[in-house]
């Protein structure tokens, strides 16, 4: 396909393209199936908070995939998102393979990485489960991580669905050329992002002041939402569970990775109207998801 050069600015318009028709009359079943896959003994805060944004913004079926070390930590902490234990250990690892890929084949999207650690054998389990899966996959943190210096496996899956979601730092190990995080925010951060998403053919969502969403086919689209408030740790387990919850309902992948971001920074606007972005917290993004919803439902 012949490479399209366009850089849209993402409004509200195109945000409300993103946000999936509910039918009246639907189930639990008819809103999508999203497995989301992190956490370890070091961080148990990630998974919560990437599967309550999923819960929050309409997902109908949320599987929480953890180790099993913290499982029970998890499903103290969870209402609505079922929580599942993969293998033995307290960090992912390849005995977690048979769990991951049943679970997988069951659901409609996967987002892997928020709070996985870099301990051994976690990016060779991600690794062999991007292998292993033809689904839809939301990629952040050390589901990123897994990819450098393997990043065949991600052009492996040209033609298949995959939403990259890094900041500086993860992208920087990505390019794996010698940039530094403060060289990929000097740069032409468009360029980059459109040139390594036509390589891989997948949608890489740069994070960052007007976050970057590029796709396989040369369009960027430059998000205009969000604010400060969102500078904070777990900010991106929330964007990470939303995209996938987006896409489980059945927005494309454009519409879910860049209308996500969207709908994420709006949020952060509007929690910060009351709380300020120094007080804002993830959950507090999470808990402004229905004004946003409200103003996207709105007819124009």
């Amino acid at each position: 396909m012949e490479q399209s050069r366009d850089i849209v600015n993402v409004g509200v318009s195109f945000a409300r393209c993103a946000l999936p028709p509910r039918k009246p009359d639907g189930h639990k079943g008819d809103f999508g199936k999203a497995f989301l896959i992190g956490g370890s003994r070091a961080y148990t805060g990630a998974p919560y908070l990437m599967a309550a944004a999923a819960v929050g913004s309409g997902c109908g079926l949320v599987f929480l995939g953890v180790p099993h070390g913290i499982w029970a930590v998890e499903a103290s902490r969870c209402i609505s998102a079922i929580p599942v234990a993969l293998g033995s250990a307290d960090s992912l690892a390849p005995d977690a393979l048979p769990a991951l890929t049943g679970q997988a084949e069951a659901c409609d999207v996967l987002a892997i990485g928020p709070g996985l650690g870099r301990f051994d054998g976690v990016a060779d389990t991600v690794l062999a489960l991007l292998r292993a899966t033809d689904k839809p996959v939301v990629l952040d943190a050390d589901g990123i991580n897994a990819l450098s210096g393997h990043i065949d496996v991600l052009s492996e899956r040209r033609g298949q669905v995959t939403i990259l979601t890094p900041h500086n730092g993860e992208f920087a190990r990505l390019l794996n050329n010698g940039m530094t995080p403060e060289d990929v925010a000097r740069a032409d951060r468009v360029r980059l992002a459109r040139d390594f998403a036509s390589q891989h053919g997948c949608i890489l969502v740069l994070k960052g002041h007007r976050t970057i969403t590029a796709t396989p086919y040369g369009t960027v689209l430059v998000n205009t939402t969000g604010n400060s408030g969102l500078s904070k740790g777990g900010s991106g387990d929330v964007l990470t569970g939303l995209i996938a919850s987006l896409l489980a309902q059945g927005a494309t992948p454009v519409q879910a990775a860049a209308g996500g971001v969207w709908i994420h920074g709006r949020a952060a606007d509007y929690a910060s109207a009351t709380l300020t972005p120094y007080a804002v917290t993830p959950m507090d993004v999470i808990g402004a998801f229905p004004p946003v919803f409200a103003e996207l439902m709105e007819t124009e």
